[in-house]
């Protein structure tokens, strides 16, 4: 209609031009999705370019409005299957693996137990190869090379009849000299058997893990349990560890195999678990070392069991935790009768346990736990001698009833004081939070004593420098003849003087006149000769009102800043009424870090950052590598400590030197010139600044499969090992890869230094210090993949076949 009053030619060229248009947004439509069809049948073997283009062919050529639906539609329709078929990370493959063998075992439970796990999930040929992925997944090797069908459905075979050889697929290195020490690890074939078990094990028992228990569970591990102990439980007045020590034999398995009976009727399965335990591949220890690390020694069976068997104490504690918290006798004569104790405490568990338990001012008693593998931590709100009940009575269900030796050489602990107590690798300790008063005052005392302390400096540099004035102006100006007038002739000056041989300089004798000077004023006793020249030269030599005003304030700033903090904040209004809120600290050990440092060359006694000389003959990216995944490691460990500051400072005052210097002495080179050199290389070392900011990518990370300590046990934290060249392979003795599943050439073989052999509770510290002795100065092959994953942390030790090469 509005184009009436127009006259017929602007009519027509408003027509052509819309005509125009319409048909070029048509071809640009079209071409756009011809295109993103193509890209979708590249990416999925799939051609959608044949519908679009039907489409395109059919629709009728005189509505252009059908024809731009449709290729709109066809856009959206090619997207979203674009969308749908994003590649997969690894945890996210192996995760689809063991969804796999989930739906396999939830298949054969019937009569409230699983039946048949073996024969009709384990001794499966699909089973096998998704356990074999899931390792090839661990070690980041890729899971469409080398598919050998036969080679399962022989296993498979072997499984079902009951005449797969155990003690056939496994290997035993030892230890040099007279005291021998074996360890027996499983070879590929073995662990992939192990691998499915535990998988199969996982299903049916991770639906019944308490919450208490953190290690080795999805959503529940090492960063878990330090969160549960610093915001859940709720000022404890007491705490306590419990240090665990017993190696797997006869009894304790038994005791397992009894407690998988409950929920598994398998006695094939059993029979394997026991067969391992006999050809002793069954690598279980409690107490043996730190869990989690990747070693050797942990085994792939480890975490499961362990959790399997402590599950019980897991129970016993809510079973005790009943009884002193809602059956305690004594409570109910404090209070009115209409409360129901009881009620509350089922409320409370109903709700989570801990996370209202400040607003209930009727709980007299509250005892917590902790369970990470097997290090249990204890706390108790109450007094002493509920503490010490509580602790007898774990103490009693662990010896008698789980059969584990305890050590216990903590006992019961007050929270209060510095002391803390040890767990986890770390020291857990409680600290009163500061006001903004308190804070202010230890400011301001931190700057009387930074003004004390430079005014100090300033005076021993002056007095130093008049001393080295009087020093070198006597040496210039004493000469022999001076000093003969001076002198009595019966005195020592003298008699010293005939016995000065020919040819003595002035400077020498000076020095005797020195020597009879300072034992005139009892100077032996000092700590060197600036303190002489500064305490016993210069310092009498100045104004006496001068030196007693400065010692003045030095002993009034001393009074000052040792004054306690109640009575300074005593003189000020409204605060000495407030009560100051305690909070947990998480403290990481820096000193133990800083020994390990020293251990493994990163710093010299003194502190200062040093060569590191068992890596000079690696390649650049290979050092740079090493020193990143310690950082790294150190970031991951210590993100929930409170010190995390003092770790921060180590690690860009030592670990990043330490890298440059190491560069330095291969290449012979100022640090200054590596630097510039290296500079896009050594970004990949996090500097101080750069440290909150990585923090801040991983936990804005969307994808939690990556995070699942579940999935990445024994590669989220392992420890870094130390590996030395030890030669490059040649066409004469070949090496290929030693992690398995892995079918590249290995251009050199490593050294693997064990540098330390700490038993269990150690302190993590980012170093693999729990290897076993048996694998000191091994040789294994790598190639430049896998090293750099292995340095890097991606991959742990444990995808090491330490017998591929004899």
């Amino acid at each position: 209609m509005r184009l009436l009053g127009l006259s017929s030619v602007c009519k027509a060229n408003l027509l052509k031009r819309a005509i125009l248009q319409s048909v070029n947004l048509t071809r640009f439509i079209s071409s756009l999705s011809t295109n993103i069809g193509k890209s979708a049948a590249r990416l999925h073997s799939r051609t959608y370019y044949s519908s679009a283009a039907e489409t395109y062919v059919n629709t009728d050529k005189g509505t252009g409005k059908r024809t731009l639906a449709k290729n709109l539609a066809c856009l959206v329709e090619e997207s979203s299957c674009v969308d749908e078929r994003k590649p997969r990370s690894r945890m996210e493959l192996k995760r689809y693996f063991e969804l796999r063998i989930k739906k396999k075992v939830k298949e054969q439970y019937m009569n409230g137990k699983f039946q048949d796990l073996m024969a009709k999930v384990i001794a499966n040929p699909d089973t096998l190869q998704d356990a074999y992925n899931c390792i090839r997944l661990n070690s980041n090797v890729d899971i469409s090379l080398n598919n050998d069908r036969a080679s399962f459905e022989s296993m498979a075979e072997e499984l079902c009849c009951g005449s797969f050889d155990v003690i056939a697929n496994t290997f035993c290195v030892s230890t040099k000299g007279a005291r021998k020490e074996t360890l027996v690890l499983p070879n590929l074939k073995l662990k992939i058997v192990q691998e499915a078990i535990r998988i199969v094990l996982e299903v049916v028992y991770k639906p019944h893990f308490c919450k208490i228990s953190h290690g080795c569970r999805s959503g529940r591990g090492h960063s878990t349990a330090l969160k549960y102990i610093r915001k859940e439980i709720c000022n404890p007045d007491w705490w306590f560890t419990f240090y665990i020590n017993r190696k797997l034999d006869a009894c304790v398995l038994d005791k397992i195999i009894a407690t998988m009976e409950d929920k598994i009727e398998d006695p094939s399965l059993y029979a394997i678990i026991r067969s391992m335990f006999d050809a002793h591949v069954l690598n279980l220890e409690f107490g043996g070392f730190p869990k989690g690390h990747g070693l050797p020694q942990e085994g792939v069976l480890s975490p499961i069991l362990i959790n399997i068997y402590l599950d019980l104490f897991d129970h016993e504690f809510y079973r005790l935790s009943m009884k002193y918290e809602a059956l305690d006798p004594g409570f109910l004569s404090n209070q009115d009768g209409s409360h129901s104790k009881l009620r509350t405490w089922f409320r409370r568990q109903r709700k989570g346990n801990d996370l209202n338990c400040k607003n209930e001012k009727n709980v007299s008693i509250r005892v917590h736990s902790c369970r990470f593998m097997d290090e249990i931590f204890c706390a108790v709100s109450g007094s002493k001698e509920v503490a010490l009940s509580f602790e007898s009575d774990i103490l009693n269900y662990l010896q008698n009833s789980l059969l584990l030796d305890i050590d216990n050489q903590t006992g019961v602990l007050p929270n209060e004081g510095p002391q803390g107590i040890r767990f986890l690798g770390y020291l857990v300790r409680k600290s009163v939070r500061e006001s903004p008063a308190m804070k202010a005052v230890h400011k301001l005392k931190e700057k009387v004593n930074l003004f004390a302390l430079q005014k100090q400096e300033a005076w021993n540099a002056g007095t130093i420098r008049i001393g080295k004035k009087w020093l070198g102006h006597g040496l210039k100006k004493v000469k022999e003849s001076e000093i003969k007038h001076l002198a009595d002739c019966n005195s020592v000056l003298s008699q010293i003087s005939c016995f000065r041989k020919a040819g003595m300089e002035t400077d020498h004798w000076y020095k005797l006149l020195l020597k009879i000077w300072m034992q005139d004023v009892k100077a032996k006793a000092a700590k060197s000769e600036e303190i002489i020249l500064s305490k016993y030269v210069a310092e009498p030599s100045l104004p006496q009102e001068l030196t007693d005003s400065f010692y003045e304030f030095q002993r009034r700033t001393e009074e000052y800043v040792s004054s306690e903090t109640a009575s300074t904040l005593a003189l000020l209004p409204n605060l000495s009424s407030k009560k100051s809120d305690s909070v947990t600290e998480i403290i990481a050990p820096v000193d133990v870090i800083k020994k390990r440092l020293l251990r493994y060359g990163l710093a010299t006694y003194e502190g200062y950052p040093r060569t590191t000389s068992l890596l000079v003959l690696q390649d650049n990216d290979q050092i740079i590598s090493w020193f990143s995944g310690l950082v790294r490691r150190w970031l991951r460990w210590c993100s929930q400590c409170d010190n995390f500051g003092d770790v921060k400072l180590l690690i860009s005052d030592q670990v990043r030197k330490s890298c440059i210097r190491t560069l330095a002495a291969k290449y012979r080179i100022h640090e200054n010139e590596i630097e510039k050199r290296f500079d896009s290389q050594l970004s990949r070392i996090p500097s101080t600044q750069e440290i909150e900011q990585e923090m801040e990518n991983e936990t804005s990370d969307t994808q939690s499969f990556d995070n699942d300590e579940a999935l990445m046990y024994g590669i989220s934290y392992s420890g870094l090992c130390l590996l030395s060249l030890a030669r490059v392979v040649t066409q004469s003795r070949p090496c290929n890869c030693f992690v398995m599943g892995c079918p590249s050439p290995a251009p050199s073989v490593y050294t693997l230094h064990v540098m330390e052999r700490q038993k269990f509770p150690g302190w993590k510290t980012g170093f693999s210090s729990c290897i076993h002795p048996s694998l000191n100065k091994r040789r294994i092959g790598l190639c430049k993949q896998h090293l750099k994953d292995l340095y890097l942390g991606h991959i742990a030790l444990q995808s090491i076949d330490f017998g591929a090469w004899k």
